[in-house]
């Protein structure tokens, strides 16, 4: 897969692998068809990353790049935030030294531990506990400590990133001397296959497909959500583009390449990406090195790490993922818009207590909702003029001036099926409160499409208008907008009222009348 995005892909940075949030997914999706640790548990995940890499293919070829538009940010914070919480959970077992079955809920995982807790290995908890503290103090403190001691950037940088690294050699060691596995029961990874992978062909013969399609689908869309979204961050630092439509297709082949090759769904990491960056990573050519490297280890030093243990892996995984859980983010939402922050706290309780899956789909669901319920309640605005100027404001915010003879309505959304009927409701409410009104002036700067039914329900507006005595002109209508609208009936039928460039235009032609 490294190889295969190094080649394909548009981002300069972008490390292509196995994530948290995408391993959870594929282990929530498996989970409830298939043991862990067997046969058919691998071979489903083959087929996983195979059906995820040609579901990104097609949506590539299909140029549906905009889908990473369906999930708004408070909602992949929410299930971000739920989602590190439950994999961090998922790790106390490692961390506590217990064996226990595997939990499908947050609450069977706190049950079995709170069951199980008078089992903990104390040797392992230390361990896991130490590690945690010099994976936090290899962070932030240790790169404020070196910028202090006038250590170059360039230095610190890998120093801060070297922290995983660190502890499994202190663990290594710990354990090789003091007999921890044998004489204390710790727990450690044992053997690794040496080599590299060899490859793989998926069974595609009677499957869950209902199960693994569902899997897969959302596997596809929260992966590249997570890819795109740290590609274009890092290359908007460098001025530079991203191609999401490419970036499916990049993605689509390096998971097909993953299926081949004994591997599960991948996608861009954050931190690895990071690494790359902060590295001066400035083509594909730093996934392949990376590529290369990774082999090389495969191939020589797998035995090393027979005795570390699971402990230290598990404080790693923690780590890495409590920087997940954006409580600020959160605050910050509920502070600018109460409809967002529920919509992102009902992402994150739907998410810990249903299940990833369900927890995702809601998200999505509420994102489109919550798009849905905004534009089909447009702003509507009455305006006037500022002073002599050629300006119109909301007569609400600015003092402004008006004639009593003309109503001047600003829409500030496109005109589709959903906000149609709204329309009509408002501005026939608003020519009820000008008694005195005799033109309709319907503003449409802020409109850039005015679907069918749009269409419909301005033909009805305007024969309501009429029958009201007042007669319906439209001002600063778009081009594209205005293409759409020429050789309609509509057009024909708005005489005698007109079409102005301008609100200045309309207001002053009108007066004039």
């Amino acid at each position: 897969p490294l190889v295969v995005y190094g080649l394909l892909g548009t981002s300069r940075t972008l490390a292509v692998g196995p994530v948290a949030i995408v391993s959870l997914m594929v282990a929530a999706t498996l989970g409830d068809i298939a043991e862990a640790g067997g046969q058919d548990y691998a071979a489903y995940a083959l087929v996983l990353a195979l059906m995820s890499g040609a579901m990104l293919l097609a949506l590539g070829l299909l140029r549906l790049g905009f889908i990473v538009n369906f999930l708004s940010h408070p909602v992949i914070s929410g299930f971000t935030s739920a989602a590190a919480i439950i994999i961090a959970l998922s790790q106390l077992k490692h961390l506590l030294g217990l064996s226990l079955p595997r939990s499908h809920s947050v609450t069977d995982t706190i049950a079995n531990v709170a069951d199980h807790l008078h089992e903990t290995n104390l040797i392992t908890l230390a361990l896991g506990v130490a590690a945690i503290a010099v994976l936090f103090a290899s962070r932030a403190p240790l790169g404020r400590l070196l910028t202090a001691m006038k250590i170059p950037q360039p230095l610190i940088t890998p120093a801060t990133k070297a922290g995983p690294l660190l502890v499994v050699a202190l663990a290594l060691v710990a354990v090789a001397a003091g007999d921890l596995a044998g004489a204390f029961g710790v727990s450690v990874v044992g053997d690794i296959p040496r080599g590299l992978p060899s490859f793989t062909m998926p069974r595609l013969g009677e499957l869950p497909w209902s199960d693994l399609a569902r899997g897969a689908a959302l596997i596809s869309l929260v992966g590249f959500l997570e890819s795109v979204s740290v590609a274009k961050s890092l290359a908007a630092r460098r001025r530079q583009k991203i191609d999401a439509n490419q970036e499916l297709i990049a993605l689509g082949a390096s998971n097909v390449s993953a299926a081949f090759t004994g591997g599960y769904p991948v996608t861009g990491g954050f931190s690895r990406s990071m690494v790359n960056f902060t590295a001066g990573a400035t083509s594909g050519m730093a996934s392949l090195i990376t590529a290369a490297l990774v082999a090389l280890t495969l191939l020589v030093l797998t035995p090393l790490f027979h005795d570390l243990p699971r402990a230290i892996l598990a404080a790693i995984i923690v780590v890495a993922v409590v920087s997940l859980i954006d409580a600020k983010g959160f605050a910050r939402t509920w502070r600018y818009s109460r409809m967002d922050g529920s919509a992102q706290a009902a992402t994150f309780l739907a998410v810990l207590a249903l299940g990833v899956e369900i927890g995702i789909l809601i998200g999505v669901a509420l994102s489109l909702t919550l798009h849905l319920w905004r534009t089909s309640r447009p702003h509507i605005a009455v305006v006037g003029r500022v002073g002599t100027t050629e300006h119109f404001r909301n007569v609400l915010r600015h003092d402004v001036s008006t004639d009593p003879h003309i109503l001047a309505v600003r829409i500030d959304e496109s005109l589709y099926f959903a906000n149609a009927s709204y329309l009509q409701e408002q501005v026939m409410a608003l020519v009820a409160d000008h008694s005195e009104a005799q033109h309709l002036v319907l503003i449409c700067s802020a409109v850039n499409e005015i679907d069918a039914s749009a269409l419909d329900s301005l033909e009805i507006l305007r024969a309501d208008l009429t029958t009201s005595g007042v007669t319906l002109h439209l001002a600063e209508i778009k081009g594209p907008v205005m293409d759409r609208l020429t050789g309609t009936a509509f057009l024909a039928h708005i005489a005698p009222g007109r079409i102005f460039l301008s609100t200045h235009d309309a207001i002053d032609t009108l007066q004039r009348a």
